[in-house]
């Protein structure tokens, strides 16, 4: 009877250890460690497509990660995405940074890379970064390849 105690011990502290590592596995995957309210400035940009961005993606230059996405918006003025990043304090970037969307990992995960300018001044509170390459849609590039070589045949 002692060793089936043991054994059944043994048994459950495994169980809990592997359920720990799946919540574990599941908060990395899910970026619900990035819920915290980290300090920093906001800086906007627009794109003409976002694709599959979303709130809480990573913003990164030359990729270390240097802030968040925290607000995606449709501008009705422009009739462009709106996206808000947080840019941690002390990242300094030159205020002709350029903004791009683009895909990490085999999930397809979206991120926003940004490429430093070189201009002397730096990008503060509010700013608006003026050049922003939107997201490579893969049904957009297959229609426009299937067109292309549709149009060739055609004109032979």
């Amino acid at each position: 009877m002692k060793q089936s105690t043991t054994l059944e011990i043994m048994v459950g502290l495994f169980v809990a250890l592997g359920l720990a590592a799946l919540f574990m596995l599941a908060m990395k995957v899910s970026n619900i460690s990035a819920l915290n309210n980290e300090d920093g400035y906001e800086v906007k940009v627009h794109f003409v497509n976002v694709g599959g961005l979303k709130v809480r993606s990573p913003v990164t230059v030359a990729g270390v990660r240097v802030g968040r996405v925290v607000r995606i918006e449709f501008d009705d003025k422009l009739l462009e995405a709106l996206v808000v990043l947080k840019i941690k304090h002390g990242v300094r970037l030159p205020s002709d940074s350029i903004a791009s969307i683009f895909t990490a990992g085999l999930l397809g995960e979206q991120y926003v890379g940004l490429e430093p300018g070189g201009a002397d001044t730096y990008l503060k509170e509010g700013d608006v970064i003026a050049l922003g390459q939107s997201a490579l849609i893969l049904e957009q590039i297959i229609g426009r390849v299937l067109f292309s070589k549709a149009a060739e045949g055609k004109g032979q």
